[in-house]
């Protein structure tokens, strides 16, 4: 079957299923194009939350998956692929934060939604790369702890002020982003600007015009006048800006930043998941509450705050 009769099935499927097909700015192209919606963590976040579908079929890494799961809990969540994981999220653990937790008592705990329901369900709110600055802002709190990702986290704390415990993990994907890459772009594109995700180093971050959440980064370069960009991130969002933006021009680099996790989903594993109902994500009913409160905790902040 080409791509183009897998879709044509993936949309018959869809209906009969009464599915919804929720997709990460880093997925494939051809999964990209089958979406109904596109988008970030946050973004796909309130998608999950807010649809009357009866079937979710999550095209991301399992944490994401998780999270839907635990926004609607009466509906059937699935995943194409059920080895897409996120390295990140398991560079923290339960037992590891709580061995941070009691060293700290009296910090707050903010995790960012690259973690397991483990660790969301033991700490006090969730946060994206979209909304992290405007969470930490508003948290009354002389003491922040911040899971997993040290580069987020140190952003953040440089933007705040805030007194922030790093816990020392880190994307795989974006520390390959290195300086270097960033200047020899510049070199060969002058008028570009350069873009970057709060995932990259502190050196990268310091390069960049923008440092944007890949949403942040749609929103940006559409409303731009600037023509060209260098893209710091996952080469996947590369497709999304350039079929958005048509009239403009957007660089990754040599090598490109991929995600291996995210390339695991497939349009023919979208196809087999919705056909055959398969990897279903559920969440252990002992944390199931305590993890949805700390997301639930996040999207509250960002509709008020």
């Amino acid at each position: 079957m080409s791509i183009h009769d897998i879709a044509e099935k993936i949309q018959e499927l869809k209906k009969k299923r009464k599915a919804v097909i929720l997709v990460h700015n880093y997925q494939l192209p051809e999964v990209q194009d089958v979406a109904d919606y596109l988008g970030d963590s946050l973004d796909l976040s309130r998608k999950a939350a807010e649809t009357e579908a009866e079937v979710i079929v999550f095209c991301g890494v399992h944490f994401m998956a998780e999270t839907a799961a635990l926004l609607s809990p009466s509906k059937t969540v699935l995943i194409p692929s059920a080895s897409a994981g996120c390295p990140m999220a398991d560079m923290i653990t339960a037992p590891s934060l709580r061995e941070l937790k009691k060293k700290h008592p009296e910090a707050i705990v903010v995790t960012y939604v690259n973690s397991t329901a483990e660790v969301k369900a033991m700490s006090d709110i969730c946060c994206t790369s979209a909304n992290a600055e405007k969470i930490v802002r508003a948290i009354d709190a002389e003491k922040i702890i911040f899971v997993p990702d040290k580069y987020l986290g140190g952003y953040i704390a440089k933007k705040t002020g805030k007194d922030m415990i790093l816990w020392q993990g880190y994307c795989t994907v974006h520390v390959k982003i290195l300086p270097e890459y960033i200047l020899r772009s510049k070199k060969d594109h002058p008028r570009a600007e350069v873009i970057v995700h709060p995932e990259c180093t502190a050196q990268v971050v310091n390069l960049a015009d923008r440092v944007l959440s890949t949403n942040g980064m749609c929103s940006y370069v559409k409303d731009s006048d600037c023509k060209e960009f260098i893209v710091g991130t996952e080469k996947g969002m590369v497709y999304r800006l350039q079929k958005e933006n048509p009239d403009k021009k957007f660089y990754s680099f040599d090598p490109e930043p991929v995600c291996q996790n995210m390339k695991k989903i497939t349009i023919e594993k979208v196809l087999s998941s919705l056909e055959y109902m398969k990897h279903v994500v559920s969440v252990d009913e002992k944390i199931k509450d305590r993890a949805k409160k700390s997301i639930d905790k996040m999207l509250e902040y960002s509709r008020t705050n």
